[in-house]
C-alpha cells in the first residue's frame, strides 16, 4: 500500500511552522509572567517604604512625647566620689554633696574550727592520707625538709610520713600530731628547720599548714581539720555532729525566714545554697582557712542578723549561734552644707534626701558637686535622628520613582515611577515639615526657626544653622516642645497621624500591598 503525507516531498518547512505556532501560543503566558514579576517588584518596593515609614514614625513618636523636653541630666564634678542620675522630676540646680561615711553590710563570723580534727587521738598510725580530713587534700609526690626530699603516697599513713621525715633528715627532725589542737609539730635537734623547695611536687607542707619561721620548731598555723561541703550533713566531719532532730526535717531561722534540711540527704553545700536563695537576705559562705561559716547581710546599713535553731542544731554546730556580729554602717552625708542625713544604702533617693527625681550613688568619702539641668543633648539627638530618617525615606522615594534617559535615548524608570500614591506621600510629607504650625505663640513656629530647612535639590531636610537650634533649646525650650508636641497642631502630632494613616495597621499602603499580593496570586 502506498502511504504518503502531502507536502512531505514538496519541500515545505513544517518544522518552522510548528515552532512559530508554539511561540505564538506562549506569548500570553510570557506576558502574564512579566506582569507578575512587575507586580512583585512593586510589592517589594512598597514593603521597603512601609518599613522606613515605621522607622520614621518611631522618631516622630519620640518628638511627640512631652516628657522628652523635661529630660534632665546630672553632671558630677568628681565622679570618683559619687555618680548621679536625674529624671524629669528633678529640679534644675547645683548641689554640693559631702559623703562622710559609706554604708557597709553587717556580717556575722561563726566560731573557728567547727570541723572535727583529722584524728581523735594523737596516734595517727592508722590515719591514711587519702582519708584524712585535711581542709586542703594532700597530693602525692615529694616535699623538702632541711634540703632532704621526702616522698609520700596517698596510701601512706600520717605516722609513716612522720617516719619518712625523720629518716630523710637522719633523725634530726621529728614530727608529731596533737589531737587537742589538731596541729602537727616539727622539731629539730640541730638548728632551725628549713621547709620546701622549688622542686617540690607534693603539697603536704601547705596542707599541714607548716611554714618556715626561722626556729627549730614549726607548728601548723591553724587546726587542720575542716568541714566537707560536698558531704552529707551527718558525714561532713563537724566537731559537733549535726542533727535534724531525728525526723529528717530539721529547721532553723535566719532573720525570721525558715530554712529546712535533712541531715541524712542534704549536703552542707545544699543548705548554704538554700540560705543564699531564700528571702533571709544574707549570703552564707564557708572559710576553709579558719574553718568557720560566715553570714553577710545583702543589704547595707546598721542591721542585725537574727538566728534561731528551731529543730535540730545546724546553727549551733556551724558555730553561727556563738558567732561575732560586726555591725554594718549607715551612709552619712549632707547636701549644700545642711544637717547630716542618713541612708542605710549607698544609693541616695528622694526618700532620704528630699530631692525629687535625683538618685545619687556614693562611691567614697569626699565632697563634690552635682549639677542638674535640662538634657538638651537628648532633645537635639531626637531632632537630628528625625531628620536622618526623614531624609532616608525621601531618598528612597526618589530612587523608586525616578525616570532617567541615557545618551542613547534609553529610558530607565524606577519600579514605582508614575505611582500617584508614592508621589502624594512625598508631597504631603514635604508640605507638613515645611509648614507653619498654627495656634502657637512665640518665636518658634516652624522648623526653619530651628535652623532646619529644605534642601534645594531634593525633598530632604538639612540642619543649616546649628547655632540657631542650640539657642532655641537653651532659651525657648517650651516653644520647641510646643512646636513638636502641641496636642492640637504640633508637627510631630500631625506627622504621627499622617504616618499612621499611611503605614499603620490599616494604612493606605498596607491596603495597597494587600491588593498587589492578590493580583500576584490571581495570575
Amino acid at each position: 500500500m502506498d502511504l504518503r503525507l502531502t507536502g512531505l516531498a514538496s519541500g515545505f518547512d513544517w518544522e518552522t511552522l510548528v515552532n512559530r505556532l508554539v511561540e505564538l501560543e506562549r506569548v500570553p503566558q510570557q506576558r502574564l509572567r512579566n506582569e507578575q514579576s512587575l507586580l512583585q517588584q512593586r510589592n517589594t518596593a512598597y514593603g521597603s517604604l512601609v518599613t522606613q515609614l515605621n522607622v520614621l514614625r518611631n522618631r516622630v513618636e519620640a518628638l511627640k512625647d512631652p516628657s522628652l523636653y523635661a529630660s534632665r541630666t546630672a553632671r558630677v564634678t568628681d565622679a570618683t566620689v559619687l555618680t548621679a542620675a536625674a529624671t524629669a522630676a528633678a529640679l534644675p540646680g547645683r548641689y554640693t554633696v559631702t559623703i562622710s561615711q559609706l554604708a557597709t553590710a553587717s556580717s556575722l563570723a561563726g566560731t573557728a574550727n567547727v570541723g572535727a580534727p583529722i584524728s581523735a587521738t594523737d596516734d595517727v598510725s592508722e590515719l591514711v592520707l587519702s582519708q584524712a580530713g585535711f581542709a586542703v587534700p594532700v597530693t602525692a609526690g615529694t616535699f623538702t625538709v632541711n634540703g632532704r626530699q621526702v616522698t609520700i603516697e596517698l596510701t601512706d599513713t600520717l605516722q609513716q610520713v612522720f617516719d619518712k621525715i625523720s629518716a630523710a633528715t637522719d633523725g634530726v627532725v621529728t614530727a608529731s600530731y596533737s589531737s587537742a589542737t589538731d596541729q602537727i609539730t616539727l622539731h629539730s635537734s640541730s638548728g632551725p628547720i628549713v621547709l620546701g623547695s622549688a622542686a617540690d611536687t607534693s603539697n603536704f607542707l601547705q596542707a599541714a599548714r607548716l611554714y618556715n619561721n626561722g626556729t627549730d620548731t614549726v607548728t601548723s598555723a591553724s587546726a587542720l581539720g575542716a568541714v566537707r561541703l560536698s558531704a552529707r550533713l551527718d558525714q561532713a566531719r563537724f566537731a559537733v555532729p549535726i542533727s535534724d532532730g531525728g525526723s529528717g526535717t530539721g529547721e532553723f531561722k535566719i532573720n525570721g525566714v525558715s530554712i529546712t534540711y535533712n541531715a541524712s540527704t542534704d549536703t552542707v553545700a545544699d543548705v548554704l545554697a538554700r540560705i543564699n536563695s531564700s528571702a533571709a537576705g544574707v549570703a552564707a559562705t564557708y572559710d576553709a582557712v579558719q574553718d568557720r561559716f560566715l553570714l553577710v547581710n545583702k543589704a547595707t546599713g546598721d542591721l542585725g542578723i537574727g538566728l534561731e535553731d528551731v529543730t535540730g542544731n545546724f546553727l549551733a554546730a556551724t558555730g553561727l549561734l556563738e558567732g561575732t556580729l560586726e555591725r554594718g554602717r549607715n551612709l552619712l552625708y549632707s547636701i549644700n552644707g545642711g544637717p547630716q542625713l542618713v541612708s542605710a544604702s549607698n544609693t541616695i533617693t528622694a526618700e532620704s534626701s528630699s530631692l525629687p527625681g535625683l538618685t545619687i550613688t556614693a562611691l567614697k568619702e569626699g565632697t563634690t558637686t552635682v549639677e542638674v539641668s535640662t538634657d538638651t543633648a537628648k532633645i537635639r539627638t531626637a531632632i537630628t535622628d528625625f531628620i536622618s530618617e526623614y531624609n532616608r525615606l525621601q531618598s528612597m522615594i526618589d530612587t523608586e520613582t525616578a525616570v532617567s534617559t541615557d545618551a542613547q535615548g534609553k529610558v530607565t524608570a524606577g519600579v514605582l515611577a508614575g505611582d500617584w500614591q508614592t508621589h502624594s506621600l512625598a508631597t504631603e510629607l514635604r508640605r507638613l515639615v515645611n509648614g507653619v504650625v498654627t495656634g502657637l505663640d512665640g518665636p518658634i513656629r516652624q522648623l526653619d526657626h530651628l535652623g532646619i530647612v529644605s534642601n534645594g535639590n531634593d525633598n530632604t531636610l538639612q540642619l543649616s544653622d546649628e547655632t540657631k537650634l542650640d539657642a532655641a533649646l537653651a532659651s525657648h525650650l517650651d516653644e520647641v516642645c510646643a512646636l513638636f508636641s502641641d496636642s492640637s497642631n504640633g508637627l510631630a502630632v500631625q506627622l504621627s497621624a499622617f504616618l499612621d494613616a499611611a503605614a499603620g495597621e490599616d494604612g493606605s499602603l498596607i491596603r495597597h500591598q494587600t491588593s498587589l499580593q492578590k493580583q500576584i496570586s490571581d495570575i
